[in-house]
This record gives structure tokens, C-alpha cells and sequence, in this order.
């Protein structure tokens, strides 16, 4: 399957598949490209229990062990199975939830870690689960926790300090950072991002310029995140040099170095030769500028840097940049202010598309309104495939008129988006138009739901109801995302319904507020006896004159839910 295939993977039509599919699926996925979501992993290790499959553990994607359930997990084969897991990637895990923590808890108990000093053995297991322990233990334990929290998507700055305090003490096997090299630099990978300036200054100037060269040669073939991560090193790489740097002197001609041509723009080293703004406005002619802004802009230009181009720019141009300049502006495009951008002419479905690039960086919501506003002056409309490269984020940071002006077709054709970050209103206004554009399939309720999902966020009461009826399985992490006040209408079967197989993921997220408020307006005894899953904090019932009634403990976010159907993993014999 492709990953395109992959990425559409829904729970619903795949719980009716043969158990040997279900599990050439799983294994197929350490093979493909496709980064599959928490919730349809989620829904991929519940069927492989529900089919008795989770012994096959050891062949299934990191990721995919995140969410088994570790209750399930035996002592004998405990390591294996967290040594595993922690090659996952954690940021599908909410940062301090049940699920994480317990991920984090099971595989110290299993290890039997009693200290903060974690052996080399101990973190071999560990993986990236380090990446959740205080700075303490970083400089606590085996140096060679540096390997682990290269696994980490992200450092606090207290445990980048810790990280930066192990590499001064010497001991680790890059040695001091005055004798690391390029071959040193790049052998350190991610933890780049987190050297201070201190440990920066360190460095030999030779290994800094050479390991920033190896960045700019690369930059043109990187992803958006990539090149994000570029950037950052290269303006801490230059900070560190430019203590040592004397302040350049004006030539004659105003540059103080060799005037900008065509060729050293297409350098790979341009960005190192020409090291500061200040130098690149000096240096850069308006007209090398404007016959070669593409390959300017294919550079890895920090922000300084393009806003001298964007002055430039407006030197050549003023406010009437033409459109075939636009086209090419990328990252540059998002230096512009939405008053700027009301400025830009009308632009074609091209132009606008191009600006679209999710690549490119984000854009706020006053210039995505604008942008939209000039591709609307020439009559143009969104349609779906511009709706998918646009995403959820540009979507919700609409005009609600603007969104008024979607036809359902493109709704229809734009794949699923994510609209978690719009207002009520905006959900409800996408929801409306996601009926009428799935109307269609309304038939059919398994194939209608998988098309409306990601708009249910807006859909009212009555209409959550006939879903229940309906016999859907939703998903928890959408029903988490129903609008709080239409849920406060969901009855307990109701809600029992509509989560069916997923109701015991419910008791992980009774500490958040629209399910706490939920569970304060139903009965208790209601709670207790239709689902059985342990929430706590409904009404309760009126007691019998001259009796108290025994209040239920408050809510605990620690219990962990037992969900149908698991099997045991192995234990070793």
C-alpha cells in the first residue's frame, strides 16, 4: 500500500477485516513511509488484542506499542516489550498523560531502577523514554545518556543545561568540545540543537565554519522541519564566531567584501561567505537581486536576511511587486504584514497555490484572510485540493464569511482536515457544509462517519444521537473534541453507544473538563451500572430520610482501564 493509502487507514471498516490481514497490515507498516495518527494506532493495537495478535509484538512498528495496554505487559518478556516502545515516537503521546507516564512507570518497575543513576544496560532499554526525566538524572547517570536523548523531539531548558553540563565534564565519547572535529559535530546529530553558547565557543572555528558549510550544501533538498532545524544551527554557529570576527570595513564601493554575482548566489557556501545581513545588504545589488531572487530564496536565509531582500524588494518594486516575482517568494511571503499583502495584485490559482506551501513556514490568521482576499479578486474559488494544502490551522484562521464562500465540493474532495483549532462557530459553519458535501453516503453510516469525522466537533445533539443509533465506534480523541455543550445533552447509553468498543479509553480521559462536566449531570448509579468503568463524580441519589449518603471518592486520572478483548503477552518460560 502506498502511504497516501496508509494515511486514510480508518478503524471502522477495518475491525470486518480476517485477523491475518489486521496483522500483515501492522507489520507491513515498518515498511512503509506512512506516519499513521494516535488515534488510528490506537484503534490498530485494539483490534490486533481483539484478534489475539499482540504476541506478535516484536514485529510491530515502535509507534504501534505505544498504545497496547501495558496492563497486559508480563514480566518475562517486559523488556523486550520497552525496549521496544521507546524507539516510539513520544509526541504522539500528550506530554504528562495517563498513557505516557505509565509508559515511563512500567518500564522503570521492570528494569527495577531504584535510583537516578541509570546504568548503560538501563538506558539500552530505556530509549527515548528518558526524555521525561529531570535534569538530575541526566547528570547523574552513564554518559552515554547522551544516545537517548537524541530520541528526544524536544529538550526543557533546564535538561538542555544538564545535556551541556555532561558534554564539559569530558567523559563522554565525543571528548572535549575543543578537540571535536567535523566528523565529531556531525556524529552528534540532535544534540546540536541543544550546545549553549559556552560549549559553542569551545568548538575550533575551523570545525564551526566546516560543519556550517555541510549545512548550506544540504538545505535545498531538506523538508520544512529540516530546514527549520538548519537555520537554528547556523545562527547559533554564528553567534559563536562573531565575538571572534572583527566588524567589517566599508569599501569604496560599499561592500566590504566581493560584490554578489550570480554564480556566489548559487554557491553553496553563500550563506558562510556573506555571514551577516549587514554584509549581504552591502554587498547585493537591487538588480543581481531581482534577476535571480529564485535561487536567492532556495538559500537558507534567516529571517534578518530576508527582511534586507523584502527592503530591496521594495526599492525595485514599491508596493506593486508583480506576480511572477510573488510566485516565487516562499518563506519570504511571511515577512509581509496583511496590510502589505492587500497591496499584492490579484493572484492566480498558481500564485496562490505556491503561497500555500505548508513548507514554506505559517502563516497568522490577518495574512491568510488577505491572501485568500487577492486570490478571490480574480474570481477564484477553493476548491479541495487547494483546501488539503491550505490545512485545518489556515482554514479555522478564516473569516467566517470567507468560509461561508466554501462550496461543499471542496469539503468533499479536501481529505480529512483538522479543525481542533477553530472557534465554535467556525466548526459548526464547517460541519453544516460537511453534511451537505457527504449527503450522499448519509446511507451508509460507516462510510457517511468516516467522511465527517473531522467535522463532528459541529454537529448538535440530535445528530450525535442518531450516530449512537447508528452503532458507530468513535474514536476517543473525536469525541473529545465534540462540542462541550452538545455533549452535556448526550444521555449515558448515548455516550455508551457512540464509543462502543472505545468506552473503557473514556476512564483516561475523566479528567478532562468536558468529560468531568459530563459525568457531574449524570446519575452515578447510571454511570456505574451502564458503563462500569469506574468514573466517578455523577449525582447521586436522594437518601432515605435519616440516612447519609457516602459520597464517591473524587476522580483519579491513575486508574488504568482494562480494554475488551487484550491478551497477554507471552512470559518467558
Amino acid at each position: 500500500l502506498s502511504a497516501s493509502v496508509l494515511q486514510g487507514f480508518q478503524c471502522i471498516p477495518a475491525s470486518d477485516l480476517p485477523a491475518a490481514d489486521i496483522l500483515a497490515f501492522a507489520q507491513g507498516l515498518q515498511n512503509e513511509g506512512a506516519e499513521l495518527s494516535g488515534a488510528q494506532l490506537s484503534c490498530l493495537a485494539r483490534l490486533l488484542a481483539a484478534k489475539n495478535l499482540t504476541a506478535e509484538f516484536g514485529t510491530y512498528p515502535p509507534d504501534l506499542l505505544l498504545f497496547f495496554d501495558l496492563s497486559e505487559v508480563r514480566g518475562g518478556t517486559c523488556r523486550e516489550f520497552y525496549a521496544r516502545a521507546s524507539r516510539g515516537n513520544l509526541d504522539l503521546l500528550p506530554m504528562g498523560s495517563s498513557r505516557r507516564t505509565g509508559l515511563l512507570r512500567g518500564a522503570l518497575a521492570c528494569l527495577g531502577v531504584r535510583s537516578s543513576r541509570l546504568s548503560p544496560e538501563q538506558l539500552d532499554s530505556l530509549g527515548a523514554l528518558v526524555c521525561d526525566m529531570e535534569p538530575e538524572t541526566i547528570t547523574a547517570s552513564d554518559p552515554s545518556i547522551l544516545e537517548n536523548l537524541k530520541l528526544c523531539p524536544a529538550l526543557t531548558g533546564a535538561q538542555q543545561d544538564a545535556l551541556n553540563a555532561v558534554l564539559l565534564g569530558g567523559g563522554t565519547v565525543y571528548g572535549d568540545p575543543s578537540s571535536w572535529d567535523l566528523q565529531t559535530l556531525q556524529n552528534m546529530g540532535p544534540l546540536l540543537l541543544a550546545l549553549n553558547q559556552t560549549t559553542l565557543s569551545l568548538v575550533a572555528e575551523a570545525a564551526r565554519e566546516a560543519f556550517s558549510r555541510s549545512i548550506a550544501a544540504t538545505y535545498g533538498s531538506q523538508g520544512r522541519s529540516q530546514r527549520e532545524k538548519s537555520l537554528t544551527l547556523l545562527r547559533a554557529f554564528r553567534a559563536a564566531s562573531a565575538s571572534s570576527h572583527p566588524r567589517l570595513k566599508r569599501g569604496t564601493d560599499g561592500c566590504p567584501s566581493t560584490p554578489i554575482t550570480a554564480s556566489i548566489i548559487s554557491s553553496s557556501s553563500f550563506i558562510i561567505d556573506y555571514s551577516t545581513s549587514e554584509q549581504l545588504d552591502l554587498c547585493l545589488s537591487n538588480e543581481v537581486l531581482e534577476a535571480n531572487l529564485e535561487p536567492l530564496l532556495e538559500q537558507p536565509l534567516p529571517t534578518e536576511y530576508l527582511m534586507v531582500v523584502k527592503n530591496k524588494l521594495k526599492q525595485i518594486y514599491g508596493s506593486e511587486i508583480p506576480e511572477k516575482q510573488l510566485k516565487l517568494f516562499g518563506q519570504l511571503a511571511r515577512q509581509y504584514t496583511a496590510e502589505e499583502i492587500s497591496q499584492w495584485p490579484p493572484l492566480s490559482n498558481d500564485t496562490f497555490s505556491a503561497l500555500l506551501s505548508p513548507s514554506d513556514g505559517k502563516w497568522e490568521a490577518p495574512q491568510v484572510q488577505q491572501l485568500l482576499s487577492r486570490y478571490q479578486a480574480t474570481g477564484g474559488t477553493l476548491t479541495g485540493p487547494l483546501l488539503w494544502k491550505m490545512g485545518g490551522r489556515n482554514l479555522c484562521n478564516l473569516q467566517e464569511e470567507q468560509i461561508k464562500q466554501i462550496p461543499p465540493e471542496a469539503i468533499r474532495t479536501a481529505g480529512q482536515l483538522n479543525i481542533s483549532s477553530c472557534s465554535q462557530t467556525k466548526k459548526d459553519q464547517l460541519y453544516r457544509k460537511a453534511q451537505e458535501a457527504f449527503a450522499g453516503q448519509a446511507g451508509t453510516t460507516r462510510a457517511y462517519y468516516c467522511q465527517i469525522r473531522s467535522y463532528l466537533g459541529g454537529a448538535p445533539a440530535k445528530d450525535l444521537k442518531d450516530l449512537a443509533k447508528a452503532g458507530i465506534t468513535m474514536d476517543i480523541d473525536t469525541f473529545l473534541a465534540l462540542n462541550p455543550d452538545e455533549m452535556q445533552e448526550l444521555s449515558v447509553t448515548d455516550v455508551k453507544n457512540l464509543l462502543g468498543e472505545n468506552l473503557p479509553y473514556l476512564k483516561e480521559a475523566e479528567n478532562e473538563t468536558s468529560v468531568m462536566r459530563w459525568v457531574k449531570s449524570q446519575s452515578q448509579q447510571e454511570l456505574d451500572c451502564t458503563l462500569g468503568i469506574g468514573l466517578q463524580g455523577g449525582m447521586q441519589e436522594p437518601s432515605p430520610a435519616g440516612t447519609t449518603a457516602t459520597p464517591h471518592p473524587t476522580t483519579s486520572a491513575s486508574v488504568t482501564p482494562t480494554v475488551p478483548a487484550t491478551t497477554a503477552f507471552p512470559t518467558a518460560p
